[in-house]
């Protein structure tokens, strides 16, 4: 690959080094038009489309910060990937290129090779192609850098909404925090829809195409990795705005409610659940009416859960009714 590097002072721990890189990441995939070299060399080539911007999202993923140790090695793939993804969909960008840099304490194969497998399939899904990387002996963990694409100052920002536009969401919310739940206390996995909502915690679904189709609607995305109270205070911030959310309008699961055993609390996890992955956006007046339309194809839920109020006004509702809830955002667990 983009050459994989393993220093040498590892060349001796780790069994078969460059037939790892061989057997796990090379000709997995075939190569794009637009990589004119992603093998042999320093560093990859790659076309930007001619009138496009380059937008480059990179994530560090922890074992016992980010994941357990003995997580399913193929979710930890999907999650790391998706994670990446899901910051070009807030930019309305399309996905194209990705670097891996994973490091290991030792090589085992029955990690790796379910690792690789999740890893590509979701690549793939999303026409992703893996450029190169670095390998290397020490704590697991992995970081990527995903690049794509986006039309020259079409790209959804933070700094673009404006009093009065209407505060949207993608898919249900507070899943991933009930899933983390189950991960860290196994004495909750005999609750209604444990596994189901641990599986919602690590296989996110990134929405490229509802980013992809907010582009010239929205005037501001993020995407949900810190909760959302504390994501949309980031476009709060940058826009310089306030806003309304009105609770009984979140998006949530039947199941969530059910593990959770009532509403009230499924609709805190909803304001609070990181890692989520989806999409936050805000849409002025005038195109209020096209979002759904424009979305249709998208294959993915969308709700209206709020307004954008004037700068220092931050305010929950529900069914009219103004709810004091203290909210704080997503802390990674920590994790030996």
């Amino acid at each position: 690959m983009l050459t994989f590097f393993i220093s040498h002072v590892t060349l001796n721990i780790m069994f078969g080094e460059f037939n790892l890189i061989e057997k796990y990441f090379v000709g997995r995939q075939p190569s794009r038009k637009d990589v004119m070299l992603a093998a042999g060399d320093d560093c990859a080539l790659v076309k930007v489309p001619e009138g496009m911007s380059l937008a480059i999202s990179t994530d560090t993923l922890v074992a016992g910060t980010h994941f357990l140790k003995h997580a399913n090695p193929a979710w930890v793939a999907h999650k790391a990937l998706a994670a990446n993804i899901s910051d070009l969909a807030a930019m309305g960008a399309t996905p194209a290129w990705v670097s891996l840099a994973l490091t290991l304490p030792e090589l085992d194969e029955s990690w790796l090779a379910p690792f690789c497998d999740s890893f590509f399939k979701l690549a793939d899904y999303f026409n992703i192609q893996l450029i190169g990387g670095d390998t290397t002996k020490g704590p697991l963990s992995l970081t990527l850098t995903v690049q794509g694409f986006v039309a020259h100052d079409k790209a959804l920002r933070r700094d673009g909404a404006q009093v009065g536009d209407w505060i949207y969401v993608t898919g249900d919310l507070g899943d991933s925090r009930a899933g983390l739940d189950v991960i860290l206390n196994t004495d909750l996995r005999d609750k209604p829809f444990a596994e189901d909502l641990e599986i919602a915690h690590y296989l996110a679904t990134p929405r490229v195409l509802v980013g992809q189709a907010l582009l010239g609607l929205a005037s501001s995305a993020i995407d949900i990795s810190d909760g959302l109270v504390a994501d949309l205070k980031h476009i709060l911030k940058r826009s310089d705005v306030g806003a309304h959310l009105e609770l009984s309008d979140l998006p949530i699961s039947s199941q969530l409610i059910q593990f959770l055993g009532g509403v009230d609390k499924a609709q805190q996890y909803a304001l609070v659940s990181g890692e989520e992955y989806e999409l936050c956006f805000t849409v002025p007046k005038q195109h209020k009416e096209s979002i759904d339309s424009a979305l249709a194809h998208c294959g993915c839920k969308v709700s209206c859960i709020g307004q954008i109020r004037p700068n220092g006004h931050f305010e929950l509702s529900n069914k009219g009714k103004v709810v004091d809830w203290p909210v704080q955002g997503f802390d990674h667990f920590q994790q030996d």
